[in-house]
């Protein structure tokens, strides 16, 4: 996102100011309000503000707002706050969104307060400080177990959510949808894309069978969980839910690309596979199919690669100014090659 200006940020602040003393029916004093850098699919800011129920004690929150341009199948902030409601009815360990409103941010968009968690995020930090060591002793058995409150989430007990505009619905075959998805960002990209298209053919073929949907995070990965010395603190950035197949959620966290440079740690380079699959097999009282895993890591792999792509294209457009999606563009060439390593050993 542009680096707003002192005064864009004034205007911000009374604009929160003026919405919260509407939503909250109290007297509100912005503190503090200040841009967040990392957020792929959303404009993410951080407030202090004092005077929430007539208290005087200072409150953290982050302020999500949807940005200029996001990535292909990712969901509105206003999909995201239902999204995040029904998770927490289900028990997961997702910080409270409040008081959504349009406009507030910028004209014709979403945005809303998330309650603040310390800790944290960085996954290089996650997989490798020496005062985390402890933390990633217990993270696969934590993850498995949010991962099993995910998916038991279905439409039935989502109405909310079940007719919101997602990557795939309801009535789709996850697999089938999948495809479908990564196809048509293939057809956005600049250039062609061989060695994807020769993953697409390999994923026609070995399709796994339709399992009924269940909520998916679509982005469940080191980088979006709050750790700290404990463990899990928190599941964050759920911008790419939608309903699908709970296999799809445990290989994205094996994508290469999430393990930050621990790669003999193929579960977000904290934990094996096998123990990361065992754990979740334990949460959910559930045997995996190991070939339908790895049939989404394929797959993983292959969309992140055409996603590393457009986040780039994002920069190149003008639409975006953070270096940063530059950098995760040249990783494209490495998800490529991983998918295919994983064809030769499927």
């Amino acid at each position: 996102m542009k680096a707003p200006s002192s005064a864009d940020l004034a205007a911000l602040a009374e604009r929160l100011r003026i919405a919260l003393v509407d939503a909250a029916g109290s007297t509100v004093a912005v503190e503090e309000l200040a841009p967040l850098t990392g957020g792929a699919c959303q404009d993410n800011y951080r407030v202090a503000l004092c005077g929430l129920d007539g208290g005087s004690d200072k409150q953290r929150f982050a302020l999500r707002s949807d940005a200029a341009r996001s990535l292909a199948g990712s969901i509105g902030r206003r999909e995201e706050f239902a999204v995040i409601a029904a998770a927490r009815r289900a028990g997961v360990s997702t910080p409270q969104a409040r008081w959504l409103r349009e406009g507030l941010v910028s004209e014709g968009r979403h945005a809303y307060l998330l309650d603040w968690v310390e800790g944290e995020a960085i996954g290089r930090r996650v997989v490798k400080a020496p005062a985390l060591a402890e933390a990633r002793a217990r993270l696969p058995a934590q993850l498995a177990g949010e991962l099993a409150k995910i998916h038991s989430i279905t439409p039935a007990l989502a109405p909310e959510v079940a007719t919101l505009s997602m990557v795939t619905t309801p009535a789709d075959d996850p697999c089938d949808g999948a495809l479908r998805f990564l196809r048509e960002m293939l057809g956005t990209l600049p250039e062609a894309q061989p060695s994807i298209e020769l993953v697409c053919a390999w994923l026609a073929e070995h399709k796994p069978t339709p399992v009924a949907p269940r909520l998916v995070h679509g982005d469940f990965r080191v980088g979006n969980f709050m750790v700290g010395p404990e463990g899990l603190r928190a599941v964050l950035d759920w911008e790419f839910a939608h309903w699908g197949d709970p296999a799809e959620d445990v290989a994205w966290l094996c994508v290469r690309d999430w393990r930050f440079g621990e790669l003999a740690l193929a579960a977000g380079g904290i934990a094996r596979r096998d123990d990361f699959y065992r754990a979740y097999e334990h949460a959910t009282g559930t045997t995996l199919d190991r070939a339908r895993v790895r049939w989404w890591e394929v797959m993983g792999n292959a969309r992140w690669a055409a996603g590393s792509v457009q986040q780039g294209e994002r920069y190149l457009s003008g639409d975006e100014q953070d270096i940063e999606l530059v950098a995760i563009a040249r990783r494209a060439a490495e998800m490529q090659w991983e998918a295919l390593r994983l064809l030769r050993s499927a």
